[in-house]
């Protein structure tokens, strides 16, 4: 699922994959902020943790 992120190339927000594909340019951003899809997956691990333990290992 795309999320709305800065693309620092163009200078401008867009929607961009997790994988750097702009979806209404059809093409990758290479220089974009994607804090918003690393705090995602670190929310992801911490409850990972929760229910798993915290000695598990990924």
């Amino acid at each position: 699922m795309a999320k709305w992120a800065f693309n620092y190339d163009s200078g401008d927000y867009e929607y961009i994959e997790s994988d750097g594909f702009r979806i209404d340019h059809g093409d990758y951003a290479y220089n974009w902020d994607d804090s918003e899809y690393r705090r995602e997956e670190e929310r992801r691990r911490e409850d990972d943790k929760m229910w798993r333990g915290d000695d598990d290992l990924y």
